[in-house]
């Protein structure tokens, strides 16, 4: 079975996570804007939600991670939860 590790930001809103990413891609550091910004428990840890399989996550992050390229940050994706980049760490499809 697949299986995901994923690193994650979630914000309230979509100019919130628009703005975060523009950071990201100049260069701040994913961890430590997780830490400052997400508004998720897993913050505290630079995001890292550690490894999971198809269907433990709501459906739209799922799509994403089991998708994505590694190494990317992808979004925003919008959630019942927030907005939220997605970085996907690896896969083992």
């Amino acid at each position: 079975m697949a299986q995901a590790t994923a690193r994650h930001i979630l914000v309230p809103t979509e100019e919130k996570a628009n703005e975060l990413k523009a950071q990201i891609e100049a260069g701040a550091d994913f961890a430590e804007l997780a830490k400052a910004n997400s508004t998720c428990p897993s913050g505290r840890q630079g995001g890292d939600l550690g490894s999971f399989g198809p269907g433990q996550m709501v459906k739209e992050f799922d799509t994403v991670v089991f998708s994505a390229p590694t190494g990317t940050v992808q979004g925003p994706v919008r959630t019942q939860f927030g907005y939220h980049l997605i970085e996907v760490t690896s896969r083992q499809d």
